[in-house]
């Protein structure tokens, strides 16, 4: 496995090594050992989720205040997605910055977001089956989220705005600079 750092700081890129041959693939998606050794911080993920979406869907961008906010290890099982990642940690130099990232069936990458970021997902295929790993319980109190189109970060979800897909909570969500972090 290759491990990259983005342009956030302790946002990064996980790339496994995949052994292929006649029978399909197969490669090894986590280990918490490798995991920590490459990120170096001990994370303990204990909470799975998975989502199913349609084309165009839209969810996010969701993020966890306090106590309750989460590092997350995401990747795509089918399907290709858009993900995004903004830093709302106040103190970061990178605050109000993303990165952006296909994650797909194809590419196996996955994305570990630490405890900060405000996170958020575009669907590119007919479906997409997104997986991601939390250290920490969803706590409802503690939830909080940033509109999608917010123009202070101007995200590009290359989105065709005839195919958006997005809740009405989602919809309803405050722009960047009403957002409490």
């Amino acid at each position: 496995m290759t491990v990259k750092e983005t342009k956030l700081k302790g946002c990064f890129i996980l790339e496994p090594t995949v052994f292929e041959d006649s029978r399909g693939y197969f490669f090894e998606s986590f280990n918490q050992n490798t995991f920590n050794g490459l990120i170096g911080e001990n994370i303990n993920f204990i909470q799975d989720n998975e989502s199913l979406s349609v084309r165009g869907t839209l969810r996010g961008l969701h993020y966890q205040n306090g106590v309750y906010s989460q590092a997350k290890l995401v990747r795509v099982i089918k399907g290709s997605i858009l993900d995004i990642a903004v830093d709302i940690r106040k103190d970061s130099s990178t605050f109000g910055e993303h990165v952006s990232l296909e994650l797909s069936e194809d590419n196996k990458t996955q994305l570990f977001i630490p405890r900060g970021f405000a996170h958020g997902f575009r669907v590119l295929s007919d479906t997409a089956i997104f997986s991601y790993k939390c250290d920490n319980f969803y706590n409802k109190d503690s939830e909080g989220g940033i509109i999608y189109n917010d123009k202070d970060l101007n995200i590009d979800w290359k989105l065709n705005k005839e195919e958006l897909v997005i809740s009405e909570k989602d919809l309803k969500l405050p722009p960047f600079d009403k957002a409490i972090f």
